[in-house]
């Protein structure tokens, strides 16, 4: 399963992260580092779930994470 964080800056300073390809996983961090670590670890613990509840096969748990070129560049 290969998942794209979409970053952005809120007004405040704070950065939010998402998983796009799984609706509702979305964070929040102080810093863009903190705001990806957070949303890839709230994407691992949805996977699990889903795969304890059938919800998916055990091979999903096989996760890369990709950040668009674009988004890298953001600061």
């Amino acid at each position: 399963m290969n998942l794209t964080i979409d970053l952005d800056r809120e007004e405040d300073g704070r950065w939010i992260a998402e998983a796009l390809e799984i609706p509702g996983v979305m964070c929040y961090g102080e810093t863009r580092d903190e705001a990806i670590g957070n949303v890839e670890r709230l994407a691992i613990e949805v996977i699990a779930d889903r795969i304890a509840h059938g919800e998916l096969p055990s091979s999903a748990l096989g996760v890369s994470f990709r950040i668009p070129d674009e988004q890298l560049a953001r600061q």
